[in-house]
């Protein structure tokens, strides 16, 4: 089951040129997205009314786009303004738009109920020139449903088997359970990893055999994971009464990720990510280092994925047997399914 009333990533801002319509499969829908010639975002049906031809091989023309096989223009509304060789234009040559907003380097579009699209509900992600972080970018595309990507990121015991060859984590990942509890958009996930080999060894981290790790993630709507990681000397944890780490409290290494799930059909995914050190420990080179390392782990996620996809797909019907990690995706689960009710 897709959900239509949330805000989807469908892509970098980037990918989307001046001039240039470009087409995003969103929910097993065509969507074309172009920019009008202040900049603004428009996403529509990439569906011409007329003999239904793709709109993302149109061209571009101010703020109004033309189908460039008999030549129809619609506007950014989604109003045909020129049907050539016809004076008459029917109230019904409408192409069907969708709220569209760019946002912290993203492109996010409504494919639900045009009125409920608020775009306060968007989630915080980190803009790329945010000064406090430096932050490296990378995607990916699943032959799986959106759901299963999800149900990984929910629950991070699998660091300790899935990326023991990237991201080096240990089996203290799978015996700690987080502490996760409701928020107003999704789930937070939070917990310390206790003298455990630094993951990254970066920056001053990498002088530490061990370490106390602190991760924390929301996990928001409709599938979009914003997680804090900080790596302090061993003792750090108790110190703090294994409590947040306050704000002012000097790491040794800190990093943030922001990472999005959007449904292209029932049995496809885009997966868009930003990952990258605090300013104060890492350089451009690191986070290009860091990106590397998570590219490397997100494709070993994709394996596993894919093949998990397939051994479902022999047996649709068969139930998953849930465990005490689970709790995170049982909460976002239900919330997520509750969204077009």
């Amino acid at each position: 089951m897709l959900i239509r009333n949330c805000w989807y990533v469908a892509g970098w801002s980037h990918q989307f040129e001046a001039g240039k319509p470009t087409q995003r499969m969103l929910l097993g829908e065509p969507v074309v997205i172009w920019r009008t010639q202040e900049g603004a975002v428009v996403a529509m049906e990439d569906r011409c009314v007329h003999r239904l031809a793709p709109l993302s091989l149109g061209r571009v023309e101010g703020n109004a786009i033309r189908c460039l096989y008999h030549g129809l223009l619609f506007d950014a509304d989604g109003r045909c303004r020129e049907i050539p060789g016809q004076d008459a234009i029917p109230a019904s040559a409408c192409v069907r738009t969708y709220p569209a907003v760019e946002r912290n380097n993203w492109i996010w579009v409504w494919m639900g109920d045009p009125d409920r699209a608020d775009p306060s509900r968007i989630a915080p992600s980190k803009a790329l020139d945010d000064p406090a972080w430096v932050l490296k970018t990378g995607e990916l595309h699943y032959r799986a449903h959106y759901s299963l990507i999800n149900d990984n990121l929910l629950d991070l015991t699998h660091l300790a088997y899935v990326h023991a060859a990237s991201f080096g984590a240990d089996e203290a990942w799978s015996r700690n359970r987080p502490r996760v509890e409701p928020i107003a958009e999704g789930v937070r996930s939070s917990r310390w990893i206790v003298g455990t080999p630094p993951t990254p060894p970066l920056g001053k981290a990498a002088e530490h055999e061990r370490v106390d790790i602190w991760t924390s993630y929301d996990f928001v709507l409709p599938g979009v994971f914003l997680l804090y990681s900080a790596l302090f000397p061993t003792g750090s944890a108790e110190a703090f009464g294994y409590e947040a780490p306050p704000a002012q409290a000097p790491s040794l290494f800190a990093n943030f990720t922001s990472q999005a799930v959007t449904p292209t059909s029932e049995s496809t995914t885009s997966y868009y990510f930003s990952w990258g050190p605090a300013a104060e420990h890492g350089d451009e080179a690191m986070a290009q280092a860091m990106i590397d390392v998570a590219i490397m782990a997100f494709n070993e996620d994709k394996t596993m994925i894919e093949a998990q996809q397939r051994i479902i797909d022999t047996d649709p019907g068969r139930r998953v047997m849930p465990t005490s990690a689970d709790k995170a995706i049982t909460l976002f689960t239900r919330l997520m399914q509750s969204q077009d009710g």
